[in-house]
């Protein structure tokens, strides 16, 4: 059952006193639209029968706690229990001692909050970043959007290309990267060991519940395992070697695989756990690929599985110097030009960010109103077709165009120093996928469900631009505040600024003063 909650008045502290104004936690609650957030959270209770569940805003506000922080799950819920502004920050009305919920609750919130509701919560935060943006500077700097009507007029008429009513601003970026899982490197034989121990497990148990209780197959495991750990502990294998441990964990497998349908005969594979049915159907997959793979002397198949707790997982190319293959779920991102970052597709299957410049070009023009001037890409994305496609709408695509160069050593010079600066403001991007796996996870997602890690890549790009909301805000308050106080009176030095400073910010939170 879920009750929903009033918006928070007061907090009581244990000691007395009020919190700072100036606390990130605190200004941080004012900018999360969490009517919207109740309203998504409220309907994964359909049945007002039951114990009462945990607020929308103690849920959703123990993610973000979690990412940008970058703690385990068990270090945010005693975090949560020790700091009265995290608590404040989830809409308690007074501090608690106690462990607010248990641990294990983090998966159930990261459950109920997918992927797309977290990037339209990332939109929102956007769309009021860019409105502070109008609103402390030039109004030439983002025009204001046409209706829908006029832009659907434009497209049926001009098939698509921009009209003089519609003037392009702003700048794209766009780039891929991974988001790598949180498992040790795959190998072909460490995967066949692991499967046959877990087909081992499944064969104790069925045997177990056996009516008849014959003779237990024979499995052979500790010859099997003599036999992987003489090869693993080998600083260096040569093929011969990986292949013939190859084939001889991939027999073990398959008489273990024949053993388990022939006691399936006897005892319903109901007996076994929830894991241990999903382990047996990798399991078989895996037999099946590795037995493609050894006989064809491949290494490359659709579909591939790299690990057994995580199927999902598959292995991505990437070409980097010291990591050419990552295992994750590939992310193609874009970064406009005032520095916010939107997350446009996760997939676990390698794919070609290129066909994705149309979508994210048309899903940029439907947010602001208008196409990019420039939209500034690396090689992948610079095919024949997006060319043609950018130019009849009149965008630059970024690097060298097709042909010959220019005999005039000047226009040469002016397309090698534009080449040059759109290289630099292309590190943007770059810059916020390295801001996003230093500081908020993105390095290694740790959760081991395929929709719990979606979210978790979903939060790091959402706590990402609430840290540079809430930086832009404290930026124009702080712009204004100096602006005001220093026609009204002379500081002499930091303490009388901080004084001042104060004096203004405690009667009324950072949002109002803004909008006074």
């Amino acid at each position: 059952m879920y009750q929903k909650t009033s918006s928070q008045i007061s907090f009581i502290l244990p000691f007395g006193g009020t919190l700072r104004p100036d606390n990130r936690w605190v200004q941080l609650s004012e900018l999360l639209p969490w009517e919207k957030i109740e309203e998504k959270y409220s309907g994964n209770f359909p049945s007002k029968r039951g114990a009462r569940a945990i607020s929308s805003r103690t849920a959703f506000g123990a993610l973000i706690i979690k990412e940008l922080l970058s703690l385990s799950d068990e270090e945010t819920v005693v975090m949560i229990s020790e700091v009265p502004s995290m608590q404040y920050f989830l809409g308690f009305e007074s501090f608690i001692q106690e462990i607010p919920f248990d641990p294990s609750m983090m998966v159930h919130f990261r459950k109920r909050f997918g992927m797309e509701f977290i990037e339209e919560v990332n939109q929102l935060l956007i769309q009021k970043g860019r409105k502070q943006k109008v609103e402390s500077s030039d109004k030439d700097q983002y025009p204001p959007s046409p209706p829908a009507e006029a832009l659907q007029d434009s497209d049926q008429k001009t098939k698509g290309v921009p009209s003089e009513e519609v003037p392009q601003q702003g700048k794209l970026i766009l780039d891929a990267t991974c988001a790598p899982a949180d498992i040790h490197y795959p190998t072909d034989l460490a995967l066949l060991n692991k499967a046959r121990e877990k087909s081992e497990e499944i064969i104790d148990v069925l045997y177990f519940n056996s009516p008849t209780k014959n003779k237990k197959p024979r499995t052979y495991r500790r010859k099997a395992r003599q036999q992987y750990l003489k090869l693993a502990r080998k600083k260096k294998l040569n093929k011969k070697e990986i292949r013939k441990g190859r084939t001889q964990q991939l027999n073990y497998l398959k008489r273990n695989l024949n053993h388990i349908a022939f006691l399936h005969e006897e005892v319903p594979l109901t007996v076994l756990s929830r894991i241990q049915y999903k382990n047996l159907l990798v399991i078989q997959e895996v037999y099946r690929q590795q037995k493609i793979l050894l006989e064809t002397n491949s290494h490359s198949i659709s579909g591939r599985i790299v690990s057994i707790a995580q199927p999902h997982v598959r292995p991505i190319v990437r070409g980097k110097s010291g990591t050419p293959t990552e295992f994750g779920a590939k992310i193609s991102a874009s970064v406009c030009s005032d520095g916010f970052v939107s997350l446009d597709r996760v997939s676990w299957e390698a794919f070609n960010e290129s066909g994705d410049l149309r979508e994210q070009v048309e899903k940029y023009r439907s947010k602001v109103g208008y196409y990019p001037e420039v939209v500034l890409a690396d090689k992948i994305y610079r095919t024949r077709d997006n060319r043609n496609w950018c130019k009849k709408r009149g965008i630059r695509l970024s690097g060298t165009p097709l042909g010959r160069p220019p005999a005039d050593t000047g226009l040469r010079r002016e397309r090698y120093l534009q080449n040059r600066n759109d290289e630099r403001e292309r590190n943007a991007i770059e810059g916020k996928f390295g801001q996003a796996k230093r500081r908020f996870g993105l390095a290694r997602i740790m959760a081991k469900l395929k929709g719990t890690s979606e979210s978790m890549i979903a939060l790091s790009f959402l706590v990402m631009n609430l840290v540079k909301l809430r930086e832009l805000l404290l930026f124009i308050f702080l712009f204004c505040f100096s602006w005001k106080i220093g026609k009204r009176t002379f500081l002499k030095n930091k303490s009388d600024f901080r004084d001042k400073f104060f004096e203004i910010m405690l009667p009324k939170p950072t949002l109002q003063i803004l909008t006074s």
